[in-house]
């Protein structure tokens, strides 16, 4: 995974915990990196996962709520160090259709080495969309975070509901259904 992922991760654990608190729990993490990422480097998902373990274990939030917060961090972050990803979307449903085809596109041009989900979108009315994400990597949480903030971006509000993550391939379909 690329570094920016981590140190995003890092930065809202400092927000929420502080420095001290953070330096404490990344050390009892026990990772191979030793909890010193840069946004260019390249990083194993199983140091993340282990990362919000250990934030899990320290805050008492569950690795779920925690994956969805910092979806929603990561969404805020896109929006300012992205802008343009957003320019001409009027809706939710038009941003979470463009990932795959538009913004994907150009992280591959920024990153030729990123390992990046596969979303596949299908409107099944105006009101009512139908996401499948997939990942060589656990982030169905982080994926449901990034979809909230989303919706909550565009000043909308929805039902989200996933289905059961397949073990196999970490795919999952949301149906979003805006009310």
């Amino acid at each position: 995974m690329k570094g920016t992922v981590f140190v995003e991760l890092i930065k809202m654990a400092e927000s929420a915990f502080g420095e001290d608190v953070v330096d404490d729990v990344l050390d009892k993490a026990d990772l191979e990196s030793g909890g010193a990422f840069t946004t260019v480097g390249n990083y194993p998902c199983s140091e993340l996962v282990k990362i919000v373990e250990a934030f899990s274990e320290h805050s008492g939030l569950s690795a779920e709520v925690l994956q969805r917060k910092f979806g929603a961090w990561m969404l805020d972050h896109f929006g300012e160090n992205y802008p343009d990803f957003f320019k001409g979307k009027t809706d939710s449903f038009a941003m979470l259709e463009a990932v795959d085809g538009e913004i994907h596109v150009e992280v591959r041009k920024l990153y030729p080495d990123a390992e990046l989900p596969k979303f596949v979108t299908e409107r099944k009315s105006d009101k009512h969309l139908e996401m499948t994400y997939s990942s060589p990597r656990p982030l169905a949480a982080f994926c449901h975070g990034l979809i909230e903030a989303c919706v909550e971006r565009f000043d909308e509000t929805a039902e989200i509901d996933r289905g059961p993550t397949r073990p196999s391939d970490n795919s999952t379909t949301f149906q979003i259904k805006v009310t």
